[in-house]
């Protein structure tokens, strides 16, 4: 049911892959390189990178024509990252797309001429990607989520439909743009007589113990951090949120359309589709200096009745009557 809008590392040698080479060859076919931090089996990396594929072929590059995509699946595994990262710079890619921090972070590390598109990431300026948001510097542009101030707004949003809550977990890859989310959290929890709590995360074996620490508080909520250990392991968090009966928020719609209690973001299938265009205007010519790293500007909020219902939650009515979406 829709609702009104919110408008609101390896350490090796760098690629040396000149240039001038490939602009010296305007008919060779292209080759983009994509590392995804999701199993390749996940329904929402494939729903992305379906959305790639596709507005690649609108804007006139079809596969097996006149561009290969070379797609690697390594989750939040570094080892696997790297093992990517390799793999594609063997294949001397034209373009090379990455998705979330992690999996940004160690490709930069070894691209150095070859123009990255990062997609999805938080602060890519505190992140070290880029310098200058309106005019990246080097060889890495792209699209960002969210500012480190969106930490108080999934707050205030759990908070307005679990007026109860006491104790905020925030489930964290311990990178630099979660601290900043918990920051803000935290800067706005004395406000709302809240206590917030870090949960840092390095993988999935350590996301039970997390949300068992939170479910033993008094009052208990979570927010759920956008990273590559939450991509890639969505659907573990949803089911032990639920068994732990903790009311959570997250970062994604794909995380209520799978039964978590509410969402407050963007649509990550469309900042794809928005990432074929960037890596259309480099085929073609373009540099990264030139196209500015961009935040989304619309984020829709989705309650999924079914699971405050298990919660024992009643969703205020004012609040439904703001939401984008109510899953029933």
């Amino acid at each position: 049911m829709r609702r009104r809008q919110f408008i609101g590392l390896v350490g090796g040698a760098a690629v040396t892959w000149p240039l001038t080479a490939r602009a010296q060859q305007p008919n060779r076919s292209k080759r983009v390189g994509i590392v995804m931090g999701y199993v390749e089996s996940d329904r929402n990396g494939q729903l992305q990178t379906m959305a790639l594929r596709q507005q690649l072929q609108k804007l006139g590059w079809v596969e097996g024509t006149n561009i290969t995509l070379d797609f690697r699946f390594a989750a939040d595994d570094v080892d696997r990252i790297r093992t990517a990262a390799v793999e594609l710079l063997a294949l001397g890619p034209d373009v090379m797309v990455s998705n979330s921090n992690l999996v940004t972070t160690i490709l930069q590390r070894e691209i150095r001429k070859i123009p990255l598109v990062f997609i999805s990431v938080s602060d890519p300026v505190g992140s070290g990607f880029v310098t200058d948001l309106a005019r990246p510097t080097g060889n890495v542009t792209g699209f960002a989520n969210f500012q480190p101030t969106m930490g108080s707004k999934w707050l205030d949003l759990l908070r307005q439909i679990v007026p109860q809550v006491q104790s905020v977990g925030l489930l964290l890859h311990p990178e630099p743009p979660n601290f900043g989310y918990l920051k803000s959290a935290g800067d706005a929890a004395p406000g709302f007589n809240i206590k917030v709590i870090g949960l840092p995360v390095e993988g999935s074996a350590d996301i039970e113990g997390a949300i068992a620490k939170i479910a033993a508080e008094p009052n208990a909520g979570m927010i759920v951090a956008p990273n590559a250990v939450t991509f890639a392991n969505a659907e573990l968090i949803v089911e032990l949120a639920a068994r732990h009966r903790v009311p959570a928020i997250y970062p994604f719609a794909f995380y209520s359309k799978a039964g978590g209690l509410i969402s407050y973001g963007f649509d990550a299938v469309a900042q794809f589709q928005q990432g074929a265009q960037y890596v259309d205007k480099l085929l073609k010519g373009a540099k990264p200096t030139e196209l500015p790293v961009q935040f989304p500007t619309k984020f829709d909020v989705i309650v999924n009745l079914k699971t405050a219902k298990a919660l024992g939650l009643t969703i205020p009515e004012s609040f439904l009557s703001l939401a984008d979406e109510v899953i029933e």
